[in-house]
């Protein structure tokens, strides 16, 4: 099975797991263009996300909503510096867990927790489907959040069955050191030096037309996408593309929205057709 993307050359725009998705692209033979989306940072004032930390532990969440695998990650790089994670932990263990989406709960799974629940959409309207179907009522539940999103819906629905939110954001975004990133990018796909392009989250979707139009490159980076094969790893962002008015070439079979499954999906797809990329 190795080697069925050899002579591809794929943009990956992924940064919480780039690295993963970079080896297992390599490891079919591409050649893996990486462009981070967002430099990542952790939250500049750590004293609200420690009181949320002693809070957790003291009085043990009922639920616990996570958006995002990076958050769970950081909230425990900063519950290791307090040396409070053996608390931590038994403490989320009473709790429900719902993850948006795989990745929370593969990093519930790093410190032995399972979720008890996960989004099929994972999208916060996914989240708010699913939290909607249980009884919140006089629950007391903790929202991990995540920068550069409106989460007052959300809020407002949990808040609506008569439950106590209590949030927190454990990390920001640097999304200026990533434009010259993105523009070059953006280039290598509109000179035809890209076969493919893997889009595994909406956000990239909003960054990467968001960006261009920032720069005046949207006219370029349109062009580069028509001749570039979009691949989407599914359902959110599909719908993100088609808002923005792009194509869907490449999705992964039976509804497997994972990395492995679209990485198959490339693979048949491409080799339908020499790489253009390596002839320039």
């Amino acid at each position: 099975m190795a080697d069925r993307l050899n002579g591809y050359r794929i943009l990956i725009l992924e940064t919480r797991e780039e690295a993963q998705f970079s080896r297992l692209l390599t490891e079919q033979g591409a050649d893996v263009l990486q462009c981070p989306m967002f430099t990542i940072h952790d939250a500049p004032d750590p004293a609200p996300v420690e009181a949320w930390i002693r809070r957790a532990i003291e009085r043990p969440l009922d639920d616990l909503v996570l958006m995002t695998g990076e958050g769970l990650r950081r909230l425990m790089k900063v519950v290791r510096r307090l040396g409070v994670e053996a608390e931590f932990i038994e403490s989320l263990a009473k709790a429900r867990k719902f993850a948006r989406g795989p990745k929370p709960g593969r990093a519930l799974r790093e410190i032995g927790l399972e979720p008890q629940m996960t989004t099929e959409k994972p999208t916060s309207e996914g989240v708010a489907e699913m939290l909607s179907k249980l009884d919140l009522g006089g629950h007391r539940v903790g929202l991990q959040l995540y920068p550069d999103k409106d989460h007052g819906t959300l809020i407002g629905a949990i808040t609506a069955q008569g439950a106590e939110v209590d949030t927190v954001l454990p990390y920001v975004y640097d999304e200026q050191t990533a434009d010259a990133n993105i523009i070059a990018a953006i280039d290598e796909m509109a000179q035809g030096r890209v076969d493919a392009v893997a889009f595994t989250n909406l956000g990239q979707v909003r960054r990467l037309v968001e960006t261009a139009r920032a720069h005046g490159r949207e006219d370029g980076l349109r062009e580069g996408l028509s001749r570039t094969s979009i691949a989407s790893v599914g359902p959110a962002v599909d719908g993100e593309l088609r808002s923005q008015g792009l194509r869907i070439d490449i999705s992964p079979a039976n509804d497997a929205f994972f990395m492995k499954p679209l990485i198959s999906a490339m693979a048949a797809a491409l080799s339908k057709n020499p790489p253009r990329a390596a002839a320039r």
